[in-house]
């Protein structure tokens, strides 16, 4: 590693209203009133634990992930960032985004979040077709997202994304074109347009929702959908993220780069090069919120963590770095990873000489048929080919 790559800063709030069906992150359902007070305090005892990893370090962007981190109040917010900024460099004008949903009774509190210095909003929409978010067990109906949207822009929001799936229960292709057509005509700067997936550890992974469209249907959704995106402007610059110009996500491009970032809150997950010691390292904090709220800023906070090994690092790489329109330069491979080109030369040209890999301008990057078996380009750079395929791409909190 020539260079510390870029920092970013995730925040978990783990508390929603109603866990969803479908959702495998660490959140957890809302019992009453929620410990604001205290879980601002462990996240600053979380953060100083963490400093001496980053010491001197800038960080680039800020995330609030979760759960549904609108749940917590402006105030709440603005004493986590002042915190935050008191005990780590900030950039000028850094990118600072906040979750929310619609559905709840937050939305008073837009002009409140913008004050307290977020001015990027990305919205769990996930469908505009009520019958379908019925289905997904959303909380929300189609009038209480629109409107949600628009108190966002009414508070001077001009960077909102707003999170769309497709290949829903009971949903055919008009149905996921007239989702795509309804977030477009709302004007966002981003949309996150992905398919719903099956995952481990869910309920519907457990119990499979009936009417669920075949992989043949999902896909001439995904192509129908991407071409509804780009003619209105939008261009796909990651797997499932679409923005118009200038207003990609600046937090989860640093993740698909193999950048650094720091995690804080119950169950974040943290990336970071530590060139002294020439290893990269992951950590990640205990998942509970009660365990959490009591642990935090001792050791006994700490989840796990983990050198990457050496071997393991061209994978890790292209889990995330596969995933981006621009593709990569060997350069960005080697500055962020430590590893020589040589490395990964011999896999990308097999993958090539498949057609499943292209090289223009000195930049890697899937074919169109590689793209649409993504999951088996990046296994390839798997140390041992018989493991299993690769799962999420991104870490926790990498949603837009």
């Amino acid at each position: 590693m020539n260079a510390l790559p870029p920092l970013a800063l995730y925040i978990h709030v783990p508390w929603c209203v109603r866990k969803c069906p479908y959702c495998d992150f660490n959140s957890h359902a809302k019992r009453g009133e929620l410990p604001e007070a205290e879980y601002v305090a462990a996240l600053l005892r979380d953060l100083e634990q963490d400093l001496p990893l980053v010491w001197g370090r800038t960080v680039s962007s800020i995330f609030f992930g979760g759960g549904t981190p609108s749940l917590l109040g402006a105030a709440a917010i603005g004493a986590i960032l002042e915190g935050v900024a008191a005990r780590l460099r900030l950039s000028p004008g850094l990118e600072v985004t906040l979750e929310a949903n619609p559905g709840t009774a937050e939305h008073d509190r837009f002009e409140g979040y913008r004050a307290a210095g977020v001015n990027r909003i990305s919205f769990g929409i996930q469908s505009f077709d009520d019958g379908c978010l019925a289905r997904l067990g959303r909380i929300h109906d189609a009038a209480q997202a629109v409107r949600a949207v628009q108190q966002a822009q009414d508070a001077g929001f001009d960077n909102l994304n707003l999170d769309l799936m497709y290949a829903l229960p009971g949903q055919d292709l008009a149905m996921a074109e007239a989702d795509v057509e309804r977030a477009i005509a709302l004007a966002p700067a981003h949309i996150s347009h992905y398919q719903l997936t099956l995952e481990p550890n869910t309920l519907f992974h457990a119990r499979p929702p009936k009417g669920l469209p075949d992989d043949d249907l999902a896909f001439t959704m995904q192509e129908s959908c991407q071409a509804r995106l780009a003619a209105a402007g939008y261009e796909q610059y990651e797997v499932s993220a679409y923005a118009r110009a200038g207003k990609v996500c600046q937090h989860n491009l640093n993740y698909w780069r193999f950048g650094d970032y720091l995690g804080i809150g119950a169950g974040a997950h943290g990336k970071l090069s530590l060139p002294a010691e020439g290893r990269i390292l992951r950590r990640w904090k205990c998942r509970h919120p009660q365990d959490y709220l009591r642990r935090a800023g001792s050791p006994q906070a700490i989840g796990g963590e983990e050198t990457l090994p050496a071997e393991r690092l061209a994978f890790e790489f292209m889990l995330n770095a596969l995933r981006l329109g621009e593709g990569f330069g060997l350069e960005l491979f080697e500055a962020r990873t430590g590893q020589p080109a040589q490395a990964i030369l011999p896999t990308l040209e097999r993958l090539r000489g498949r057609g499943l890999m292209a090289c223009e301008g000195g930049r890697w990057r899937p074919t169109p048929f590689g793209a649409r078996f993504l999951n088996d380009v990046i296994a390839a750079f798997l140390p041992d080919p018989r493991r299993a395929a690769p799962g999420q791409a991104a870490p926790v909190g990498a949603r837009t």
